[in-house]
C-alpha cells in the first residue's frame, strides 16, 4: 500500500461559533444617519454648495474617528464641528440647536430588524453560539439590542472600538473555539468580512442597499472563506451546506 493511501480525508472543520454585526445586519441603521445628513445639507446650504457641505462633513468625520468612534454622538459632533467650520467659527444658534435636536432624534429612532433576521438568528442559535459583535456608543447599542428583542439569542455581546484582525482572534476564542470554527457575518467587508477572514474565520457579506462610505472595501474574492449572500435569511442554510462537506 502507498504513503497517499494510508493518509486520511482532512477533518471537517464545524462552526460551532456565529458573529454578528448589528447596524445595518440586524436593524436599519444607515438610512436614519442618510435623512439626517440630507436634513443637515439642506440646513447649511446657505453656507456653500450642497456637494461640498457633503465632502466637507465627510472629511470631518473621518479625522474625527479616532477620537469619538462610531455612532450618533460622534456624527453630531461632526455636523456640529462642520457648521462651526462653514461659517467660519460662527454657527447660528438655530442651526446648533436644529443640530443637537436632530442629534437626540436619532437616538430617540425606533430599532426595525431587517426581514428575516427574527426566523435566521432563532434557527441558528439551535446550533451555534451566536456573538453580536458590534461598533458604536455603548449606550445606544446596548439600547438598540434591547429594543430589539433579541438578547436571549446572544450568548456573548461584544461592543468594541474598532473591528480589526486582533478584535475577531480575541473574541472568538474568548468566547468560542477560536477563529478556524467561526464565522463573522455582516454588511461591511471593511470591518465585518475582511478582519474576520485575516484572522482566520469565514467572512460572510450580507449587504445593506447603502453603505457609509468609510466602510468600502474590496472583496477578497476568490478567498476560500469568503461568501456572500443576498439575505441573512439565506445564512442557516448556508451554514449547513459548508458543514456537509
Amino acid at each position: 500500500m502507498t504513503r497517499r493511501a494510508h493518509r486520511a480525508n482532512p477533518p471537517v472543520m464545524p462552526i460551532t461559533t456565529v458573529g454578528l454585526d448589528a447596524d445595518d445586519t440586524l436593524w436599519h441603521n444607515e438610512t436614519i444617519f442618510r435623512l439626517t445628513q440630507a436634513r443637515f445639507l439642506d440646513l447649511l446650504a446657505p453656507h456653500g454648495d450642497r456637494a461640498e457641505i457633503e465632502a466637507r462633513l465627510s472629511e470631518v468625520e473621518g479625522r474625527n474617528l479616532r477620537l469619538y468612534g462610531y455612532g450618533i454622538k460622534g456624527f453630531t459632533l461632526s455636523m456640529l464641528e462642520t457648521a462651526m467650520e462653514l461659517c467660519d467659527g460662527e454657527a447660528p444658534p438655530a442651526v446648533v440647536r436644529e443640530i443637537l435636536a436632530a442629534g437626540r432624534e436619532m437616538i430617540a429612532h425606533p430599532v426595525e430588524t431587517l426581514p428575516g433576521v427574527d426566523e435566521a438568528l432563532a434557527a441558528l442559535s439551535e446550533r451555534h453560539r451566536l456573538i453580536l459583535i458590534t461598533k458604536g456608543d455603548l449606550l445606544d447599542q446596548e439600547r438598540k439590542l434591547a429594543a430589539s428583542g433579541l438578547g436571549d439569542l446572544f450568548a456573548a455581546v461584544e461592543i468594541v472600538s474598532e473591528k480589526d484582525r486582533g478584535t475577531y482572534e480575541r473574541v472568538f476564542a474568548r468566547h468560542g473555539t477560536g477563529p478556524d470554527e467561526a464565522l463573522m457575518a455582516g454588511n461591511s467587508m471593511k470591518s465585518d468580512v475582511l478582519p474576520a477572514v485575516a484572522a482566520g474565520a469565514w467572512g460572510v457579506h450580507i449587504p445593506y442597499h447603502v453603505t457609509w462610505a468609510h466602510e468600502l472595501a474590496d472583496a477578497p474574492e476568490g478567498h476560500p472563506r469568503y461568501a456572500s449572500l443576498s439575505s441573512i435569511s439565506e445564512l442557516p442554510d448556508w451554514i449547513a451546506t459548508i458543514e456537509r462537506r
